[in-house]
């Protein structure tokens, strides 16, 4: 079984079943860890929308690995979850066109400073499917800038409807894989 996991209700409209793991890493942490524990899937496909450094449309990127941005000193803390390699061929044969790139995570906007794409919660949801030995992969797709304030140059309403048509291929590939 695929646990498919997401930050908002919203971002999980293209799967049959999921889990809604709250936003932010601590919630996503947590709300993950309850869920794969309960469900003991085969994988775990994390999905959602994301800011980027460039924006000019929505477009997808597949999560080489996680990174966890807001640690600032990797003695205490591992901060690098790399994304399980055969579920990442799966999203791509699912996504031919799609980038593959590390995601940065930070609980605050702006501060995956290392990484092209950031979101909240992919360190979290990945650490907690490394745990459980479960493999993992973050799937996002850009609807706008980071920092960008006018909300009006967001395309969250297409990222969303691309995302809601993504999942069931993705699923459906990592079923395969």
């Amino acid at each position: 079984m695929i646990l498919v996991v997401a930050a908002t209700p919203e971002e999980l409209m293209g799967a049959l079943a999921g889990v809604v793991c709250g936003v932010g890493p601590v919630e996503a942490a947590a709300r993950s860890a309850a869920a794969i524990a309960e469900a003991r899937p085969t994988a775990v496909l994390h999905v959602g929308l994301a800011g980027a450094r460039t924006f000019d449309r929505p477009r997808f990127t597949i999560g080489s690995e996680a990174v966890y941005c807001d640690a600032d000193d990797p003695r205490w803390i591992e901060v690098r979850v790399p994304a399980d390699e055969r579920l990442v061929a799966a999203a791509r044969r699912a996504l031919p066109d799609a980038a593959v790139a590390p995601i940065g995570t930070s609980a605050r906007v702006g501060g995956g400073t290392d990484c092209e794409v950031e979101a909240m919660e992919g360190y979290a949801v990945l650490r907690a499917a490394a745990l459980a030995h479960v493999p993992a992969v973050e799937v996002r797709v850009v609807s706008n800038a980071v920092g960008e304030p006018d909300r009006g140059k967001w395309q969250v309403a297409a990222a969303r409807a691309a995302l809601a048509e993504a999942i069931p291929r993705l699923v459906e590939e990592f079923e395969r894989a």
